[in-house]
């Protein structure tokens, strides 16, 4: 008789690296039970056979409730991403006791595996600073920008879940790029096609496929020993090269130059006081400018080692985006 099929619970599934897991999830077999607060959502997950459950992160009975008894892995990728100091508070509750309460339910519920979606911003870099690997002391918890700090945190609930005898791993990646993102890096691609980018930031960073990233998740889950942290790179690149590869698979003229730093920063200042007065969060912030103003390096090949992860190149991640949400409507000619 052929062997039942592996039971994945996943919180954040409705989310832009979410979705990209559950549809390769669904093509490899496995049952699938995915968590939500928002019905509308959930109903993109619709073409794939997905078991949907309602439920709060924050609500630790009800979780555990929609947790399946000894499922093969927890994945837990819901985060809020929130770069807005006003919505602070929630992404608090949200990276932090949300993750504590997976965690707790994952225990409960004798999970065989945990699998953690962070981030590299739990290294907190900065501009100078050498590449990071798995082993560089981790900073975040001194970032400015709060999502750095609560993925650190989030990560030291995890570590210590793992001490306490939970199979965990770890995963960091990079600024992710890839279909179903309208909000991410999404967002840039739309000022873009629609004329309205402020300016080309001079930072750098890399940058890593959602459909490379969710494989890893499922490698991590898959293979036995893999535990701690598992930095998930990309090609490298500065923003001017990105937005110039945007700009000619839109047919769009971009500039050839990023503009000033302190410029950059003035602009993010001003829509986050537009914003403010507005109550409606901006395309730019000051901690999101401090993020992109940085020039972030990573030399880790553990991942590729272990879990066989690959990248494509930038131009495929950035098409592949493109491409989504021309089909999705979210690009308007």
């Amino acid at each position: 008789m052929p062997s039942a099929a592996k039971h994945a619970f996943v919180t954040g599934a409705t989310g832009f690296l979410g979705r990209n897991l559950v549809e390769q999830l669904a093509e490899r077999g496995w049952t699938i039970t995915a968590a939500y607060r928002d019905k509308a959502r959930f109903e993109a997950l619709r073409q794939w056979d997905v078991a949907g459950v309602e439920c709060d992160l924050l609500d630790l009975g009800g979780l555990t409730a929609a947790m399946p008894e000894g499922a093969d892995a927890v994945f837990h990728m819901a985060a809020d991403l929130t770069m807005w100091t006003r919505h602070g508070s929630r992404q608090l509750r949200t990276n932090v006791d949300g993750t504590r309460n997976a965690v707790a339910a994952a225990e409960r519920t004798g999970a065989r595996k945990f699998v953690f979606t962070s981030s590299w911003n739990s290294w907190g870099y900065r501009s100078g600073d050498p590449p990071i690997a798995e082993d560089t002391p981790q900073r975040g918890n001194t970032s400015p920008v709060l999502y750095d700090r609560t993925k650190l945190a989030a990560e030291t609930i995890v570590r210590q879940a793992a001490l306490d005898g939970m199979p965990a791993a770890i995963l960091n990646p990079c600024h992710i790029v890839g279909r179903y993102d309208s909000r991410n890096w999404g967002r840039m691609i739309r000022m873009v096609h629609e004329r309205r980018l402020p300016g080309i930031p001079p930072g750098s960073g890399v940058f890593c496929h959602a459909a490379a990233v969710a494989a890893a998740h499922i490698a991590a889950a898959e293979t036995e020993d893999a535990a701690g942290n598992y930095l998930l790179p990309g090609p490298a690149a500065s923003y001017v090269e990105v937005i110039g590869l945007v700009g000619q698979i839109a047919g769009r003229r971009v500039p050839k130059r990023a503009i000033p730093g302190w410029l950059f920063r003035t602009v993010a200042h001003a829509q986050n006081t537009v914003g403010n007065l507005r109550g409606r969060e901006p395309d730019l912030t000051p901690q999101a400018a401090h993020i992109v103003l940085a020039h972030g390096r990573v030399a880790s090949d553990r991942a590729e080692r272990e879990l066989s992860y690959r990248s494509p190149d930038l131009e495929f991640m950035v098409r592949d985006c493109y491409d989504w949400m021309k089909r999705a409507g979210v690009l308007k000619d």
